[in-house]
């Protein structure tokens, strides 16, 4: 695999790992690797097994489209969309607001 690939799945592995809330400590006992390795992960230094890959899926509850070529699952989008049914037009729009105020702040971190 090419270097700008690993590097693109490591950020991606990265960004569900703190998404979740998970030292990458916590994230190395959970799928039984080494700290070191979850870091050169991370930094696009090493890649990881289809067995290592289901096990971070998994525990980050993200699929592998996700995580290999950063395509969000549209099971996920349709269910977030289907929860938003229902609200007020209010409602609607302060939604709306928060989305865009964090997706403006994602942008800017990342």
């Amino acid at each position: 695999m090419d270097k700008d690939t690993l590097i693109g799945i490591g950020g991606r592995i990265k960004n569900a790992r703190e998404a979740a809330g998970l030292t990458q400590e916590k994230l190395a006992d959970l799928i039984d690797v080494s700290v070191q390795f979850i870091s050169d992960l991370e930094r696009g230094k090493s890649g990881l097994s289809i067995e290592t890959l289901i096990k971070t899926c998994s525990v980050l509850q993200v699929s592998s489209d996700y995580i290999l070529f950063e395509k969000l699952d549209k099971n996920i989008r349709y269910d977030f969309l289907m929860r938003l049914e229902g609200l007020s037009p209010d409602a609607l729009v302060l939604m709306e607001r928060q989305v865009n105020l964090m997706v403006d702040a994602l942008r800017f971190k990342g």
